[in-house]
Protein backbone atom coordinates (compact mmCIF):
# COMPACT_ATOMS: atom_id res chain seq x y z
CA UNK A 1 0.00 0.00 0.00
CA UNK A 2 1.23 3.48 -0.84
CA UNK A 3 1.75 5.76 2.15
CA UNK A 4 0.60 9.40 2.22
CA UNK A 5 3.79 11.12 3.39
CA UNK A 6 3.86 14.54 1.67
CA UNK A 7 1.45 17.48 1.57
CA UNK A 8 2.28 20.65 -0.34
CA UNK A 9 0.54 23.97 0.21
CA UNK A 10 1.00 26.91 -2.13
CA UNK A 11 1.55 29.96 0.09
CA UNK A 12 2.39 33.65 -0.32
CA UNK A 13 5.31 33.62 2.18
CA UNK A 14 6.85 30.22 3.02
CA UNK A 15 8.79 31.49 6.04
CA UNK A 16 5.76 33.21 7.57
CA UNK A 17 3.65 30.09 7.00
CA UNK A 18 6.40 27.89 8.47
CA UNK A 19 6.45 30.00 11.64
CA UNK A 20 2.72 29.46 12.02
CA UNK A 21 2.90 25.65 11.65
CA UNK A 22 5.93 25.40 13.93
CA UNK A 23 4.37 27.57 16.66
CA UNK A 24 0.81 26.27 16.36
CA UNK A 25 1.55 22.55 15.93
CA UNK A 26 5.16 22.03 16.99
CA UNK A 27 6.33 20.99 13.53
CA UNK A 28 10.08 20.94 12.90
CA UNK A 29 11.89 22.55 9.98
CA UNK A 30 13.68 19.91 7.90
CA UNK A 31 14.77 21.95 4.89
CA UNK A 32 14.40 24.84 2.49
CA UNK A 33 14.44 25.25 -1.26
CA UNK A 34 14.97 28.14 -3.64
CA UNK A 35 15.25 27.21 -7.31
CA UNK A 36 13.85 28.50 -10.60
CA UNK A 37 10.45 26.85 -9.95
CA UNK A 38 9.71 27.77 -6.34
CA UNK A 39 11.02 28.86 -2.99
CA UNK A 40 9.86 27.07 0.10
CA UNK A 41 10.25 25.60 3.55
CA UNK A 42 9.85 21.92 4.45
CA UNK A 43 8.45 20.90 7.83
CA UNK A 44 7.77 17.54 9.46
CA UNK A 45 5.73 16.12 12.30
CA UNK A 46 8.04 13.10 12.32
CA UNK A 47 5.87 11.12 9.91
CA UNK A 48 4.69 13.43 7.13
CA UNK A 49 6.59 16.10 5.17
CA UNK A 50 4.75 19.43 4.75
CA UNK A 51 6.04 21.61 1.90
CA UNK A 52 5.14 25.31 2.03
CA UNK A 53 5.85 26.56 -1.48
CA UNK A 54 5.71 29.88 -3.29
CA UNK A 55 5.79 29.10 -7.00
CA UNK A 56 7.69 31.46 -9.29
CA UNK A 57 5.81 30.72 -12.52
CA UNK A 58 2.40 29.59 -13.68
CA UNK A 59 4.05 26.67 -15.47
CA UNK A 60 5.61 25.28 -12.25
CA UNK A 61 2.45 25.90 -10.22
CA UNK A 62 0.32 24.29 -12.89
CA UNK A 63 -1.33 26.59 -15.36
CA UNK A 64 -4.80 25.47 -14.22
CA UNK A 65 -4.01 27.06 -10.82
CA UNK A 66 -1.30 29.63 -11.52
CA UNK A 67 1.41 31.02 -9.28
CA UNK A 68 -1.00 33.26 -7.34
CA UNK A 69 -3.09 30.30 -6.11
CA UNK A 70 -2.95 29.78 -2.33
CA UNK A 71 -4.10 26.49 -0.83
CA UNK A 72 -3.57 22.75 -1.05
CA UNK A 73 -1.40 22.16 -4.09
CA UNK A 74 -0.58 18.46 -4.07
CA UNK A 75 -0.27 15.23 -2.08
CA UNK A 76 2.61 12.77 -2.23
CA UNK A 77 2.57 8.98 -1.86
CA UNK A 78 5.64 6.93 -0.97
CA UNK A 79 5.36 3.73 -3.02
CA UNK A 80 7.23 0.44 -3.14
CA UNK A 81 7.09 -0.07 -6.91
CA UNK A 82 7.05 3.03 -9.12
CA UNK A 83 6.28 1.19 -12.37
CA UNK A 84 3.32 -0.66 -10.84
CA UNK A 85 2.10 2.55 -9.16
CA UNK A 86 2.27 4.49 -12.44
CA UNK A 87 0.16 1.76 -14.08
CA UNK A 88 -2.36 1.80 -11.23
CA UNK A 89 -2.66 5.61 -11.22
CA UNK A 90 -3.19 5.71 -14.99
CA UNK A 91 -5.67 2.79 -14.90
CA UNK A 92 -7.64 4.65 -12.22
CA UNK A 93 -7.91 7.73 -14.45
CA UNK A 94 -4.84 9.74 -13.39
CA UNK A 95 -3.26 11.95 -16.04
CA UNK A 96 0.54 12.30 -16.13
CA UNK A 97 1.76 15.88 -15.60
CA UNK A 98 5.54 15.86 -15.06
CA UNK A 99 8.55 14.17 -13.48
CA UNK A 100 10.45 10.92 -13.85
CA UNK A 101 12.14 8.46 -11.53
CA UNK A 102 15.91 8.78 -11.15
CA UNK A 103 18.17 5.77 -11.01
CA UNK A 104 20.83 7.21 -8.68
CA UNK A 105 18.62 7.18 -5.58
CA UNK A 106 18.23 10.97 -5.64
CA UNK A 107 15.04 12.86 -4.91
CA UNK A 108 12.26 12.88 -7.49
CA UNK A 109 8.49 13.13 -7.78
CA UNK A 110 6.31 11.88 -10.61
CA UNK A 111 3.22 14.09 -10.75
CA UNK A 112 -0.26 13.15 -11.92
CA UNK A 113 -3.64 14.86 -11.82
CA UNK A 114 -6.48 12.80 -10.35
CA UNK A 115 -9.91 12.83 -12.10
CA UNK A 116 -10.79 16.05 -10.20
CA UNK A 117 -7.53 17.79 -11.12
CA UNK A 118 -5.83 17.37 -7.71
CA UNK A 119 -2.10 16.77 -8.16
CA UNK A 120 -0.70 13.58 -6.63
CA UNK A 121 3.00 12.66 -6.53
CA UNK A 122 4.54 9.23 -6.35
CA UNK A 123 8.12 8.41 -5.38
CA UNK A 124 10.03 5.44 -4.00
CA UNK A 125 12.60 7.67 -2.26
CA UNK A 126 10.43 9.59 0.21
CA UNK A 127 10.70 13.12 1.56
CA UNK A 128 12.88 14.68 4.27
CA UNK A 129 11.29 14.29 7.68
CA UNK A 130 8.86 11.63 6.46
CA UNK A 131 8.85 8.04 7.66
CA UNK A 132 7.59 5.41 5.24
CA UNK A 133 6.58 2.70 7.68
CA UNK A 134 5.21 4.22 10.87
CA UNK A 135 4.80 0.86 12.63
CA UNK A 136 8.47 0.05 12.00
CA UNK A 137 9.49 3.50 13.22
CA UNK A 138 7.44 3.10 16.41
CA UNK A 139 8.81 -0.42 16.95
CA UNK A 140 12.35 0.85 16.31
CA UNK A 141 11.91 3.67 18.84
CA UNK A 142 10.52 1.25 21.45
CA UNK A 143 13.38 -1.18 20.83
CA UNK A 144 15.93 1.64 21.21
CA UNK A 145 14.28 2.82 24.41
CA UNK A 146 14.39 -0.73 25.79
CA UNK A 147 18.08 -0.93 24.86
CA UNK A 148 18.63 2.57 26.36
CA UNK A 149 19.82 3.95 22.99
CA UNK A 150 19.06 7.48 21.70
CA UNK A 151 15.86 7.79 19.67
CA UNK A 152 15.96 8.59 15.95
CA UNK A 153 12.28 9.52 15.73
CA UNK A 154 11.74 12.54 13.51
CA UNK A 155 15.15 12.21 11.87
CA UNK A 156 15.21 13.17 8.17
CA UNK A 157 15.90 10.51 5.61
CA UNK A 158 14.49 7.28 4.38
CA UNK A 159 12.91 6.14 7.62
CA UNK A 160 15.58 3.57 8.37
Amino acid sequence: MAKLRHIAISVADPHKSAEFYMKAFGMKKVGETDWSGARGVYLSDGTINLALLNYKSDQMAGEWRGREFVGLHHLGFWVDDVAASKEAVEAAGGQYWMGEAVEDGGFYEIKYRDPDGVVVDITANGWGGAVKDVVAAVDNTAARAAANEPSVAGKSGTGE
